[in-house]
């Protein structure tokens, strides 16, 4: 993925999933197109940051070490 929308939440009262939803309805609004994949830091996967990839309502959420915590980046990666 070149390009994509790099969102902050670092609420601890949200879960995984509502956050993912908010920042690809955010992606959605700015884009007018959805976002299929999610870059976090591994530590947001998982408690000990070795979670594997999965898929929250269709957008493929997945570790990358270089997203700093509480950070998602949103956006489509060419298939």
């Amino acid at each position: 993925m070149k390009e994509g929308l790099l969102w902050f939440d670092d609420d601890p009262g949200r879960g995984l999933a509502e956050k993912v939803m908010q920042a690809t309805r955010r992606y959605r609004q700015k884009y007018g197109a959805s976002p299929n994949v999610c870059y976090v830091h591994p530590a947001t996967m998982g408690a000990n940051g070795n979670g594997a990839e999965r898929e929250i309502e269709g957008v493929c959420v997945a570790p990358l070490p270089s997203v700093l915590r509480h950070h998602f980046w949103v956006g489509q990666e060419q298939k």
